[in-house]
């Protein structure tokens, strides 16, 4: 579509504004309510994906507080650098989320803020390496755009890339890899009106 951003800048406009986005990413927790929801159908102490983490808060910040074992994923080395300062005895790794192999298993993965930036065709080869990277009975929970589109969104100032499925595309997929959508709420109002999805992997090994 006309204007539209490449979807392939994304990780450059990350690298340039680390700085600038962590120090205007809210701090305020509007996502508590989802990550207790999420946090419930984990086992105490459990393994937690945090996949696009950017620099780490709130959401790293609040699994670690809560006990979970926080493994962080990021495509933006500079983010990741914010990160290690602020737990250098964590788990941070570069990696990109359209090519997840991380030879590891969690009880859950979170992809707040970041799994939208994927085109729709990048976004269902993700959702079926990130249903590897579940185990069996693990929760997946993500924002995603409330209707199927392409959208550009700003960091720093510069464009960025945003896409969604239709939830129905959604269902779809997750279904394909194995997981069960188990909640979504378009734009939500108690949560700066992010669109949430929810999904469960099916318990067989």
């Amino acid at each position: 579509m006309a204007g539209r951003a490449d979807p392939d800048a994304t990780r450059e406009v990350y690298e340039r504004q680390a700085a600038a986005y962590d120090a205007q990413r809210s701090r305020a927790l509007f996502e508590a309510r989802w990550l207790a929801r999420f946090a419930g159908c984990l086992p105490a102490g459990g393994r937690v994906l945090d996949l696009g983490c950017g620099a780490g808060e709130p959401i790293a910040r609040w699994f670690i507080a809560e006990g979970f074992r926080v493994t962080g994923v990021d495509f933006a080395e500079a983010m990741l650098d914010i990160a290690r300062t602020r737990w250098p005895e964590g788990d941070w790794r570069q990696g990109d989320m359209r090519e997840l192999d991380l030879g590891a298993r969690f009880d859950g993965i979170v992809a707040w803020d970041s799994f939208f930036h994927l085109t729709p065709d990048e976004q269902r080869v993700c959702i079926g390496q990130m249903a590897r990277h579940l185990e069996p009975g693990g929760t997946l929970m993500m924002t995603v755009g409330p209707m199927a589109g392409e959208v550009t969104g700003h960091v720093g100032g510069e464009p960025v890339y945003h896409a969604s499925l239709s939830p129905a595309g959604y269902a779809v997929c997750l279904e394909e890899n194995g997981l069960r959508l188990t909640g979504f709420l378009a734009e939500d109002a108690e949560a700066d009106r992010h669109s949430v999805l929810m999904a469960r992997k099916e318990d067989v090994p």
